[in-house]
């Protein structure tokens, strides 16, 4: 149990290799060896509200176990065999835990954004293929259900849709007045509904049929979906188990208790959080349907750490950043760690953190395409600040140059592309779209990840930046990181975010977004020249800084530099469209699949094309006329 040094991961290599470990082989194996081990202990909790004094819904292993083989035999009964998609849409419950582990067990699970839009959600739809939707019922003050509804018109593979009904976590008054403001619900085809909790509660304890006999595909995760449409990554049984053996060899036991309020469609939350429970026994606690989002998750936070006795936090940076917006009002001496992933997180917040909670906070590197984890800051070792860590057992990382002619291996501190080889790397077939997997693999083996990064004389893993992030400015590339660290040393900046903004002569110039903290209110300029003062690479200076109420971020606290890139447009070709006197302005940028940012131009005046083309002839994003 735990680790402190490079050292030691190699010792756990070379007792025995990987394929010689004596590991469950499927999901339901998992669960069961779990649950036979751990069947009284409590395993996971779900509290729909925030409040420290709310009910909650807690299951013990013995009782997951069950529950989890019903709602598979449910899937099986609906035409769900080993290679068959059964899909979810749901925010986090207890339904959404015995989705995700009824759908690997009985064929392949799909988890699904709720915040993507419904043509996105029926792109994923058809792409999986997906036999059964599970989704809400509709319920006040959410669209998930009727966002499901439009998707599956969409999606004509969808046979069944089952509903989980949120009204059986209402207690008093609620439960009275929920039913009277059910939203009304439109048309969803010839598609059989069905209620989850009545269904699932018909079928037997045990399994009805046999379990997987090895390694396969059990679920289909698509990417956070950023830029573009999501693609959809495929993850085997082995990666999935791989990564809760992690946990359990390395980072939990089983009296100890983690805190996620992660959504439970991103990996971060399935493969890392319920898998570590999955493999060691620890409980697991979700607060609220929403998780950090949910309304006073934030303000109710330690508390909720007091309640449950946590011994574990997860988050990710922005999560991290907004707590720190708050006192430590409570008992939290059952606090252990706090692990941060998902993004990079930058070293002033991760000061802030420990001298504010008194706790270690450990980083760590993973992504969808590699069923999630390769890296962290060693909990019983040194912690190199604005480091992701030692690779973990079995994991292998490369640096990559592949800019110059052939790939070169980079030395000891020299930043190239990350690439990995691990049990979680499905080799020739991470995505489900056979043309997206050209390219994606060097040496036959290594997954290229995409990040900028470089391992140092100790083994440690450094991410540098984003390959495609690039502020690409007169041919010379700038790390954006390099921008967002010099803006996070601010006691303003709760949360910043650097792209390069179109420029008529560089083609691309540094610009920034900046999220305040809560009662800041940082002058722009001040705040600019602040940043520029702390980068010393002249080109990296920022041309633009603008401070907004709200960076946008995925459902995990990514940001979404994407539609930063838009507002940067529109601002950008608006101007550029006054100063010539053009009377048209920008009605919205739209991302094409082909062409990328594509800025829509509105007529407000006697104009033509010629005119539109010499005012923005010189920037590199297309336009197109909105009408």
């Amino acid at each position: 149990m735990g680790f402190a040094s490079k050292e030691d991961l190699r010792r756990i290599e070379e007792e025995m290799a990987w394929a010689e470990r004596d590991v469950p082989s499927t999901m339901y194996g998992l669960l069961s060896g779990t649950a036979e081990r751990h069947g009284a202990r409590k395993a996971v909790t779900f509290q729909m509200f925030s409040d420290p004094k709310a009910p909650d819904v807690t299951l013990t292993w013995s009782e997951l176990h069950d529950e989890a083989c019903r709602t598979a035999n449910l899937l099986r009964e609906l035409g769900i065999g080993e290679t068959d998609v059964v899909a979810f849409l749901l925010p986090n419950s207890m339904e959404t835990v015995l989705t995700y582990l009824g759908g690997t067990i009985a064929g392949v699970v799909n988890p699904i954004n709720p915040l993507l839009e419904p043509r996105q959600i029926a792109a994923i739809l058809n792409e999986t293929g997906a036999k059964v939707l599970v989704t809400l019922k509709a319920f006040p003050k959410t669209d998930v259900a009727q966002k499901a509804a439009e998707a599956v018109l969409l999606a004509p593979k969808v046979e069944t849709v089952l509903e989980v009904d949120l009204l059986r976590y209402m207690t008093g008054l609620k439960k009275f007045i929920v039913p009277l403001l059910r939203p009304k619900m439109g048309e969803r085809g010839d598609v059989r509904v069905l209620d989850f909790a009545r269904e699932v509660a018909k079928r037997p304890a045990q399994l009805t049929f046999a379990d997987s006999a090895g390694d396969r595909v059990a679920a289909l995760f698509h990417t956070g979906g950023t830029t573009g449409m999501p693609k959809v990554a495929q993850h085997r049984y082995e990666g999935i188990i791989y990564n809760a053996w992690i946990c359990r060899t390395l980072l939990f036991r089983e009296d100890d208790v983690q805190i996620c309020p992660l959504p439970l469609f991103h990996v971060f939350a399935t493969i890392v959080s319920l898998g570590a429970s999955l493999g060691s026994g620890a409980q697991v606690v979700f607060p609220t349907p929403q998780g950090y989002r949910g309304e006073g998750v934030f303000d109710n936070f330690w508390k909720l750490v007091e309640r449950h006795k946590v011994s574990f936090m997860i988050g990710v940076p922005t999560a991290f950043s907004a707590l720190m917006q708050r006192k430590v009002d409570a008992d939290t001496s059952s606090l252990k760690l706090a692990f941060s992933g998902s993004s990079p997180l930058p070293v002033e917040l991760y000061k802030r953190f420990e001298a504010a909670a008194g706790l270690t906070l450990c980083e760590g590197y993973g992504l969808t395409e590699a069923t999630c984890l390769v890296s962290i800051n060693p909990p019983e070792g040194e912690k190199k600040v604005g480091s992701i860590g030692l690779p973990f057992p079995y994991t292998d990382v490369k640096i990559v140059d592949f800019l110059d002619g052939a790939p070169r291996d980079c030395e000891t501190d020299e930043v190239g592309e990350i690439c990995v080889s691990n049990p979680g790397v499905a080799v020739a077939h991470t995505y489900s779209q056979a043309e997206k997997n050209q390219d994606l693999y060097h040496d036959g083996r290594y997954l290229r990840t995409g990040d900028l990064g470089k391992l140092d004389s100790d083994g440690y893993l450094w991410i540098t930046g984003r390959a495609k992030d690039l502020i690409i400015r007169g041919g010379h590339n700038i790390d954006p990181a390099v921008i967002e660290e010099a803006l996070a040393a601010h006691e303003a900046v709760a949360l910043g975010a650097a792209i390069g903004q179109p420029d008529a002569h560089a083609g691309e110039v540094p610009c920034a977004y900046v999220e305040a903290v809560a009662g800041a209110t940082p002058d722009e300029a001040e705040l600019r020249a602040f940043a520029n003062a702390r980068i010393h690479e002249r080109a990296a200076h920022l041309k633009h800084l603008e401070v907004i109420d709200e960076i946008p971020k995925t459902a995990v606290g990514k940001p979404l530099k994407n539609e930063l890139r838009k507002r940067a447009i529109a601002r950008v070709y608006g101007t550029a469209l006054a100063e010539a006197g053009v009377a048209a302005q920008v009605a919205e940028v739209v991302e094409d699949r082909s062409r990328g940012l594509v800025a829509r131009i509105a007529r407000t005046g006697d104009t033509d094309e010629a005119a539109v083309n010499k005012a923005l002839g010189c920037y590199t994003r297309p336009w197109d006329w909105a009408e």
